[in-house]
């Protein structure tokens, strides 16, 4: 065809040039003896007249073309027409293999006999020979192998070209016996054992992952199974799946950086359990195994129930098709799914440059495997540094500065703020509070730029703006967490430039049939405007919300969430709203007491994920009580009071600072959005200076 179009690209010009030129003449004739000539095929090339080779091979070339044009066209609709009945046969011939099932091999008592059985399978190997279409009788070399024992059983054979060659049954069986009559047998003990060894080695079964899931979560944290929790509650026969990329069932984050580290248990890396500071014990992890399904059983389990596949990520989200692909790629199709892949420990850049050498020796603290790895580092070094000056750095240098005493560990922290959360309390509560972690047995570096990082004589160096230089064994980056939004391409949906995750609307949803909740959520706050919180409250509230929405329910998030942390069971905060200390604040104290402390916090609600018991409570009214005067209270001395942060004259945060189970009213308070003349009286509804 090629060829004929090359053809006709050159003889094109000429052909043209032959019509012109004729009629041409024609018309001169015409306009000279007035009539029109009668031309014959001769005179219609440029040629002398009388010849007419040039036409005769014009229209043999061209007739040419278009026969091999024809032939070709035909050919190739009737190749394709061939490859697609041979392509339907295929898939209507194909059948669902299942694995046999193992037997049992049964060993020979005598030396003797099994030697020789085994040399006869040798010289003998079993023969297969796929024909699904018609059966086959078996010859007679066939024919003592299917009368064995050890004909029945699975056996590795060689692949033999014949397997898999288009030929007939019969020729390839004989073909077959004739090969197999020069395969030399080799007959030594070391051979008999491999084949024997290979014959009873069993043929892994791999699970088959369920192809549908009316929910399906992606991420296995607190969102996560506050959503599986909620669309069970409201739809008692669903189908969830979970599916996370950690090896572990949904667990709570906030032990890990607090009371696990307070536990006197030697394995409580292994257990993952601990006891609150009100002395109850519990496990890191919501539900024990036996509340889940099996994925392979999800499908099949009458009343529903909840699946979890760990070690599983998902890499690509087709939003228009409601399915996704993992890692593996299989891919899972859905009816809704809730996105609750929370967020990533950022990194420091001069720690990432610095080589592996240092990379290895730092921590990024964020799952179960680094508790683990950690406890076990803060056993084996001298030194860890932590880097961070935020709640996860404070709450690990409390955790490791108190351990230190008993393993002669020597604990510092560093960070660029004046003092410890110097970023959420005001400058006297964080130098405050930075006296406490040093009380705790921790070297505080304050106002600490790192300017380079690298490895040297068996230590890590970081090298400070200022010239200081800090020599350690290992360390911890707590600077922050940057949410995953990976699925954001694929999945075409939209993250927030200023805050960062998905945006959502007042529902949770990013898009149809998709919503998200948790860290990776970026909402819109009535009363706030846009935000991203990355708190356990938040985590709860949010995928609670979700897993409603998802089963119908169509609820706004007007939540306003809270967050705690814990310096130790002796110091403690909860917080709510917008805290940031470049906001201008307010701070009303009082004298602490031997109940204002988290262990005791904890004796009364019977938790120490404080959240769980203060989300369903509801401020009641709240009306001051008389007012009394405020006794005095000694310099520097911030054992319990609350702390109002300003916008605008109007309340947006709050820190109960060693004050517990007030939050519903704390939430009232920004939920109004009123001006107070005098947050004196507003800090009496706390009961503050009851003894």
């Amino acid at each position: 065809m090629l060829k004929c179009r090359a053809a006709w690209r050159r003889l094109a010009p000429l052909a043209r040039a032959s019509s012109t030129l004729c009629r041409q003449n024609a018309k001169r004739a015409v306009l000279r003896n007035e009539r029109r000539p009668d031309l014959n095929c001769s005179q219609m090339s440029t040629a002398p007249s009388g010849g007419g080779r040039e036409n005769t091979l014009y229209v043999v070339l061209v007739g040419a073309a278009c026969l091999g044009g024809g032939v070709y066209a035909y050919r190739t609709v009737l190749g394709d027409k061939q490859r697609y009945q041979e392509r339907i046969s295929e898939i209507a011939s194909r059948t669902r293999r299942v694995e046999p099932e193992q037997q049992k091999v049964q060993t020979q008592t005598e030396p003797a006999a099994a030697t020789e059985a085994t040399k006869e399978a040798i010289s003998d190997p079993p023969l297969r020979i796929d024909t699904p279409n018609q059966p086959v009788a078996p010859t007679e070399e066939i024919e003592p192998l299917s009368n064995t024992p050890e004909a029945s059983e699975p056996s590795p054979a060689p692949v033999l070209e014949s397997e898999v060659a288009p030929v007939a049954v019969d020729e390839s069986i004989s073909e077959v016996s004739v090969q197999l009559q020069d395969v030399p047998v080799v007959e030594s003990e070391h051979s008999a054992a491999v084949v024997q060894e290979t014959a009873v080695e069993p043929t892994p079964v791999v699970p088959v992952l369920p192809e549908h899931a009316p929910y399906l979560l992606i991420g296995g944290g607190t969102a996560s199974f506050a959503a599986a929790r909620s669309i069970r509650a409201r739809d008692p026969r669903a189908r969830v799946l979970i599916i996370t990329d950690e090896q572990d069932l949904p667990y709570m984050r906030p032990p890990l950086s607090k009371e696990l580290w307070f536990s006197d248990d030697p394995a409580v890396t292994e257990t993952l359990r601990f006891k609150q500071w009100n002395g109850k014990e519990r496990s890191i992890y919501f539900q024990p195994p036996s509340f889940y399904v099996d994925p392979v059983e999800l499908t099949k389990v009458e009343n529903g129930g909840v699946a979890v596949m760990t070690g599983k990520k998902v890499v690509h989200m087709d939003v228009r098709g409601n399915k996704v692909r993992l890692c593996d790629g299989s891919e899972i199709t859905y009816d809704k799914c809730l996105i609750a892949t929370g967020g990533i420990p950022r990194n420091m850049q001069v720690i990432e440059r610095a080589g592996e050498e240092v990379t290895k020796r730092t921590t990024l603290f964020r799952k179960i495997d680094d508790f683990k790895s950690l406890e076990k580092i803060s056993r084996t070094v001298k030194s860890i540094t932590i880097i961070g000056g935020g709640f996860l750095g404070s709450e690990l240098a409390c955790a490791l500065g108190r351990k230190s005493a008993d393993v002669g560990l020597e604990v510092m922290q560093m960070f660029p703020e004046k003092g410890n959360m110097g970023k959420v309390l005001p400058e006297y509560l964080s130098n405050w509070t930075t006296e406490k972690v040093r009380r705790e047995g921790v070297q505080v570096l304050t106002e600490a730029l790192v300017k380079n990082v690298n490895f040297k004589e068996g230590k890590v160096e970081i090298k400070l703006k200022d010239g200081r230089v800090v020599k350690t064994d290992h360390i911890v980056a707590a600077v922050g967490l940057e949410p995953n939004v990976d699925l954001a391409t694929s999945g075409g949906l939209e993250v927030d430039s200023d805050f960062g995750g998905y945006r959502v609307n007042a529902e949770l949803q990013a898009r149809s049939n998709i919503w998200v909740a948790g860290d990776a959520a970026c909402f819109y706050d009535i009363k706030l405007g846009r935000r991203r919180v990355e708190h356990h409250d938040h985590a709860v509230v949010s995928g609670r919300l979700a897993g409603e929405n998802m089963t119908g329910a169509s609820k706004p998030y007007w939540h306003q969430s809270m967050f705690w942390s814990d310096l130790g069971p002796d110091v403690g905060y909860e917080a709510i709203g917008i805290v940031d200390s470049s906001l201008p604040t307010v701070g009303v104290f009082a004298k602490a007491t031997a109940k204002d402390t988290p262990k005791a916090a904890t004796e009364q609600s019977g938790t120490g994920i404080r959240s769980e018991s203060e989300t369903e409570a509801v401020a009641g009214k709240m009306s001051p009580t008389l007012s009394t005067p405020i006794p005095p209270v000694a310099k520097d001395d911030y054992g319990k009071g609350v702390i109002f942060y300003l916008r605008d004259n109007v309340v947006v945060g709050i820190i109960l600072w060693n004050v517990f189970n007030r939050m519903p009213i704390a939430r009232k308070i920004i939920k109004d959005g009123e001006q107070h003349a005098d947050l004196n009286e507003v800090a009496k509804l706390f009961n503050i200076h009851e003894d």
